[in-house]
């Protein structure tokens, strides 16, 4: 606990914006949904709220502007100021020096509750107000003759004696309610200590419970039977609703039956509307007939009171249980497989007219069952191994039937992922003139061109003529540290949106796509990216391919599922899980022989299978990658390979 001035307090709470709102809901992006309106969670997804650097927080679609205290207050129905004050100070632990709160918070008066309910038979208020010694018993209800209320007293106050029922709600506080009808009515309860509910446990226990404004009340209803909750008064409404709402209670049902003013009928319909947010099961009842109140009800005729709380506790475990039956039904009928068959059918007869789509690697297909489809694939290997090249030209293969790809690339900016296309379709174009053929810097360094004949400026040209045939296909969005799974969301909703198609995603890489939650691990927001991009491909049915870097150790390792770097998730919410290796010709690869390896023209690559949700896994297919050109030649397939021994 933090203990400070008011001001210092204020201003501690107002930094701490952020914190509230990673509590209470999720960020996506820069963005988060709003926990007011929910905006986020609808058909696009698309967050609405937004962290200001002045400490307030603004939703663009409910258009709620305000500090931490706004938003408590407008999260937990606060309408009081001092009420939202106090409960900020509340979840964050703070407390400011300027008021002796330490005695109260430290007080415990267990002993002084036994001394008055030893005293208990010295008053007959108990009998005049309809309380049985055995509710007497339970609840240990007590009298002083000659009460002074201890903060008054610490005050440093000298306030009069007066003869109080002392009514326990928790081991530090207590109401003391006066006997003699001449005390000022303004002191006539006294709550010694927190405002606090009186008798919450009944929440959790098997009986209905009703739920009623004062302690005397409560104890009626249990005078006749019944269970019963007591709020201590309308201003604790909204703590009511938070215990509810962090401790779901056990109770079969609860029955709302505040006092019969404009009072209690506004704060009955508040309490009402939080149960529905809170898809609670309750009734309203009014127990108090034309009385004030249950317990006048009681005293004036206790018969006619008794058979009220029978007959609601009857009818509401009735309601209770036919509610539960409506809601058991409505679950069979939304969530269990038999509702889901003719949705299945539908789908199966859908995805006739959406075969897969094939890669254009002959092998790779037969592999997936004809090509892509919806499922998160994701494609792993060392460094400078040509995953982005082998992935660049299946996006390519891909846009050249026909088909939408967005490439996210977040390392390599968009003219270099141009240029490795047209330098693999000079290799594919030259015929015999292979030395005419360009790398990727021979692309895009302007200057060399003057030095090129006119055979190589017409492969060039040719080459781009070549590529511009199917790039209205290909979409690239390029960014360094500020491209998340939200954005590539939003970017594909709009894909769709404004062109009626849908893509085939390719993510380059994955350990670099923007963090969830800066504070996090690196294997935590991978972890989390990799959950979002599954959501994705389920959401829109498309298939998305990551590239995963692997972790070092696994360099001079045969390629397996513990070699993906900084996540767990990729093993297992892969649909496909596909590693490139250097093919092994069963001899030692260690370190310096890799590096031998990558200063070769044509590499002898391998791609392994290592998950497979549909199919075969193990199996090995075999490419000549051309570096130079970014090309990878398919050449056969490698049955149940184990690869080398690397060191």
């Amino acid at each position: 606990m933090h203990q400070t001035n008011r001001t210092e307090a204020k201003e501690m709470a107002r930094g701490r914006l952020a914190e509230y709102l990673e509590r209470i809901t999720e960020r996506k992006g820069k963005q988060y949904i709003c926990p007011l309106c929910g905006s986020g969670t609808g058909a696009n997804k698309t967050p609405a709220g937004k962290l200001n650097d002045d400490f307030t927080y603004h939703c663009f679609s409910c258009n709620f502007h305000g500090d931490i205290f706004s938003l408590v207050g407008r999260v937990e129905s606060i309408a009081d100021s001092a009420d939202r004050f106090k409960r900020v100070y509340e979840i964050f632990n703070l407390f400011t020096d300027e008021k002796p709160k330490t005695a109260v918070l430290d007080a415990d008066y267990t002993e002084y509750f036994k001394e008055c309910h030893a005293r208990a038979g010295e008053t007959d208020y108990f009998s005049f107000r309809g309380i049985s010694d055995a509710t007497i018993k339970k609840f240990m209800l007590g009298y002083d003759p000659v009460w002074r209320s201890p903060k008054a007293l610490r005050d440093g106050n000298k306030p009069l004696a007066s003869q109080r029922i002392i009514i326990p709600t928790e081991r530090g506080n207590y109401i003391a309610r006066a006997v003699d009808p001449n005390v000022d009515p303004r002191f006539k309860v006294v709550k010694e200590g927190a405002s606090e509910i009186f008798n919450k446990k009944a929440l959790y226990g098997t009986e209905p419970v009703f739920i009623v404004e004062g302690e005397i009340d409560a104890l009626s209803v249990i005078e006749a039977d019944g269970q019963s909750l007591a709020l201590g008064g309308l201003g604790n409404k909204n703590k009511f609703i938070t215990l509810l709402r962090e401790n779901s209670p056990t109770a079969p049902i609860i029955i709302l039956s505040l006092d019969n003013d404009n009072a209690g009928r506004k704060a009955q319909a508040e309490i009402a509307d939080a149960l529905r947010g809170l898809k609670m099961t309750f009734l309203e009842q009014n127990i108090s007939g034309a009385y004030k109140d249950p317990n006048e009800h009681l005293t004036s005729d206790s018969g006619a009171f008794k058979r009220i709380i029978r007959d609601a506790q009857n009818y509401a475990l009735i309601y209770a249980l036919e509610a539960d039956q409506i809601a058991r039904e409505k679950y069979i009928n939304e969530m269990a497989v038999t509702s889901k068959i003719s949705n299945f059918l539908g789908q199966v007869k859908a995805s006739a007219d959406t075969p897969a789509i094939p890669t254009n690697f002959p092998e790779l297909d037969k592999i997936l069952d004809e090509g892509l489809y919806e499922g998160l694939y994701i494609l792993g290997a060392i460094s400078s191994l040509g995953k982005t090249s082998f992935a660049l030209q299946i996006a390519d293969q891909i846009a050249q039937q026909g088909q939408d790809v967005l490439i996210f690339s977040l390392e390599m900016a968009m003219t270099e992922l141009m240029a490795k296309s047209i330098s693999r379709l000079t290799y594919l174009e030259c015929g015999d003139a292979v030395s005419h053929a360009k790398t990727t810097r021979g692309i895009t360094a302007g200057k060399r061109y003057e030095n090129y004949s006119r055979d190589e400026r017409d492969l060039i040209d040719s080459s781009v003529k070549k590529y511009a045939e199917y790039t209205d296909r290909l979409f690239i969005y390029e960014g360094i540290g500020d491209i998340g799974v939200s954005q590539v969301r939003d970017v594909v909703a709009e894909h769709i949106k404004a062109t009626g198609s849908k893509p085939v995603i390719i993510i380059d890489y994955l350990q670099i796509l923007a963090p969830f939650e800066p504070r996090a691990s690196d294997k935590q927001n991978t972890d989390k990216a990799v959950f979002e991009l599954k959501r994705l491909s389920r959401d829109f049915k498309i298939p998305i391919l990551g590239i995963s870097s692997l972790n070092r150790a696994s360099y001079t390792a045969e390629i397996n599922m513990a070699a993906f770097k900084e996540s767990g998730a990729i093993e297992y919410s892969s649909d496909v899980l596909l590693g490139l290796q250097f093919a092994s010709d069963g001899t030692e690869i260690t370190s310096a022989g890799i590096d031998r390896l990558k200063r070769e023209n044509v590499r002898k690559i391998e791609l392994k299978i290592l998950k497979n949700r549909n199919g075969a896994t193990g199996d090995s297919i075999t490419y000549d990658y051309y570096p130079m050109s970014n090309y990878f030649k398919e050449t056969g397939k490698k049955q149940n390979s184990n690869g080398g021994k690397r060191l």
